[in-house]
């Protein structure tokens, strides 16, 4: 049985991969800092490990075939991110193990190009896009010297599964038991989700295509480009309800931005709220066949259940 680690299984795009590859068969070992998981997880081996500590990695996914890269710093600790991605290169040669690991949209910087390609080149004007660009760097350094292989599949904003921190969940719908609609942006603005029980299948696909792809392979994953008016459709839809419209007040989080460090980091991505873009693959499709996609009103309908907003509404979940 091939044994996948996923590292962050606690966070929530490593606890809905994790569960993917968990019903898909494959021995998953969830690695967290404390070796504790929550109860979806069950079924997967929990161990310690944290993504600083570069000997503990290794020991953490001694003898995996796959390592999963769920590691995410929270938005102002991103100065973590180069020596994590240094210490999961380290534990995949260790390892001999294939690196999986999930991009962003970070490196095409401002101005956003409408459509985004596999081929759309970088072109970061914030210093997490610079980030991301170095990461991946790194990552296709280490394919092309033979060490790592990487997959990696690109998407958009997260949403779906459980847990918190994504726009979606802090914002988006922070107020729909209010009956409010938040919008990041100009609601007709065309903007890249992911939902991620869907993205995680994907991940699956691609661990069992492996012979189609190379050493290092940058593919898009194609979510959900829709606009604010369209998500707040499916979720009046979900919740039975009329929700009404407001627009997140980005000129606080200006004013206060010198004085607040997280409300900082937030205004300096704030053009990915305002510039339209949308993720397109011209390989994914050929490689796995049909690639995952549940239709905008199932995806939201369980997004809010996920986070408890559904049944907090009705008192009924309506996502099955």
């Amino acid at each position: 049985m091939t044994k996948i680690a996923i590292l962050g299984a606690n966070g929530r795009l490593g606890r809905v991969v994790a569960k993917a590859f968990i019903d898909a068969g494959y021995d998953v070992r969830a690695i967290t800092r404390s070796g504790k998981i929550t109860a979806e997880l069950i079924g997967s081996a929990a161990v310690a490990g944290d993504g600083l500590d570069r000997e503990a990695l290794i020991r953490a996914t001694e003898g995996v075939d796959i390592i999963f890269n769920g590691l995410n710093p929270i938005y102002t600790d991103w100065g973590k991110c180069l020596p994590m991605a240094e210490n999961v290169m380290a534990a995949c040669r260790a390892n001999r193990a294939l690196h999986l690991a999930p991009g962003s949209v970070y490196n095409y910087g401002s101005p956003m190009p409408a459509v985004i390609t596999e081929d759309t080149p970088f072109h970061p004007t914030t210093e997490k896009g610079r980030i991301r660009v170095a990461m991946e760097g790194l990552f296709r350094r280490e394919a092309e010297a033979g060490r790592v292989r990487t997959i990696l599949l690109r998407a958009g904003d997260f949403f779906g599964g459980t847990g918190t921190g994504s726009w979606f969940d802090l914002m988006v719908a922070a107020k729909m038991h209010k009956g409010v609609y938040t919008a990041p942006g100009p609601a007709d603005l065309v903007h890249e989700w992911a939902y991620l029980p869907d993205m995680a299948k994907a991940f699956v696909g691609l661990t069992e295509n492996l012979d189609k792809l190379g050493a290092y392979e940058a593919l898009n994953f194609p979510g959900h480009a829709v606009t604010d008016l369209e998500i707040k459709a499916a979720a009046e839809q979900a919740l039975g309800r009329t929700l009404k419209l407001t627009s997140m007040p980005w000129w606080v989080l200006r004013a206060g931005s010198p004085f607040v460090a997280m409300w900082r980091e937030l205004v300096s991505m704030s053009y990915l709220r305002f510039e339209p873009h949308q993720l397109v693959s011209a390989r994914l499709e050929g490689i796995i066949g049909t690639i995952p996609h549940t239709p905008l009103d199932k995806a939201v309908a369980a997004a809010l259940d996920d986070i408890g907003l559904v049944a907090t509404i009705d008192g009924v979940s309506k996502a099955a």
